[in-house]
């Protein structure tokens, strides 16, 4: 798939309670990460790929996103927001930015930071029937601190999802905070109300053997928790 014409949409709207106090004054895509906001070193790791269409679906404190990125020129990106007023989970977010969604797009978590060739995640959707590709990683290849919480089959299809389960040993990959969707995802969301792609989307994509794997061998980081903060500080640093 041709760069220029990817779609990058990046959920970028949570409290980010796990940081606090840090985030009671700035949302979690603004934590500053080596000199600038987390989020910029996200949005310059599309740029460099050549991935310009970004969405960004906002929520709590989100005009501080707005104020900085704008319309993105300063990184050759085209920008737009979506903004939340009240929150409405991972996929009322992604509902409420349906007019922006082009066919195919990439969804990222705004705290997980992911260096892999994002061209093949979307190719592996459009080359597919699925409606949906989830990038995994197995942590036997270095820890991230986050549990296994995906089963794979042979074929490379999600069979189970679980971020409860403490020992599960079908259970071997993790979650890498990367996804691909077709625009017919929407139809799985509900009109109204807050919704979640993991607990009420992927169980239905699961179901009809709708959920693709893209794995990857390359750690992901995410700024979920103090702890993983300093550690992308040092990755950054380094």
């Amino acid at each position: 798939m041709s760069a220029d014409v990817m779609q990058a949409v990046i959920l970028a709207g949570g409290l980010g309670t796990r940081l606090w106090p840090l985030t009671k004054e700035v949302p979690k895509p603004m934590a500053p990460v080596a000199g600038a906001p987390y989020l910029e070193h996200q949005l310059k790791l599309l740029a460099k790929q050549g991935i310009r269409d970004i969405v960004l679906l906002t929520g709590y404190l989100g005009e501080q996103i707005e104020q900085h990125f704008r319309d993105g020129h300063r990184w050759n990106l085209t920008i737009r927001y979506s903004h939340e007023i009240t929150p409405l989970g991972t996929g009322g977010a992604l509902r409420e930015a349906r007019s922006l969604l082009a066919d195919t797009f990439l969804v990222i978590y705004g705290d997980s930071y992911l260096p892999i060739k994002y061209a093949e995640v979307l190719e592996l959707l459009e080359n597919s029937k699925a409606t949906g590709v989830v990038v995994v990683y197995d942590n036997s290849f270095g820890d991230t601190s986050v549990r296994n919480n995906i089963a794979l089959d042979g074929q490379g299809r999600v069979i189970s999802y679980n971020k409860e389960s403490l020992d599960d040993p079908s259970l071997t990959h993790v979650e890498a905070g990367v996804l691909a969707f077709g625009r017919r995802v929407l139809e799985l969301l509900p009109p109204e109300g807050a919704v979640s792609l993991e607990k009420e989307i992927f169980p239905q994509l699961i179901a009809r053997r709708d959920l693709l794997a893209y794995p990857t061998r390359q750690r992901f980081y995410d700024i979920g928790t103090p702890e993983r903060l300093l550690a992308i500080q040092h990755l950054f640093a380094s």
